[in-house]
């Protein structure tokens, strides 16, 4: 099993930043990929972004389109953790964030992958 534990959320002003932290532990190593959704109120949940990496070489990153350009992924392998930059932030970007894991690929088509944090808020007010 792989634990998933984020942190970051927050309330912030439109045009603000937060940086948002997944820590993953328990059996990493089956973990091919980790990536961010999140869950607006009355919406479904939607891919935010992606990465799949080993060692020093990132394999790839995903972004949604609504968040390109302002958002940006990455990871800390020694530390298991992975971190969401989320610049210029717009009130349509409030929702609970949830950080995902897989064994596999991440893809902005994925809708299940096989671990889930507990998600963490962030509002932005206009």
């Amino acid at each position: 099993q792989v634990q998933l534990v984020e942190s970051g959320g927050g309330l912030v002003q439109t045009g603000g930043s937060l940086r948002l932290s997944c820590a993953a532990s328990g059996r990493t190593f089956s973990i091919y990929a980790m990536g961010w959704f999140r869950q607006a109120p009355g919406k479904e949940r939607e891919f935010v972004s992606a990465i799949s990496w080993s060692g020093r070489y990132t394999y790839y990153t995903y972004y949604a389109d609504s968040v390109k350009g302002r958002f940006t992924i990455s990871r800390d392998t020694a530390k298991n953790t992975v971190y969401l930059q989320m610049n210029s932030l717009k009130p349509e970007d409030t929702a609970v964030y949830y950080c995902a894991a897989d064994g596999g690929r991440i893809v902005p088509s994925t809708r299940n992958p096989a671990y889930w944090g507990q998600g963490t808020q962030v509002t932005v007010s206009s």
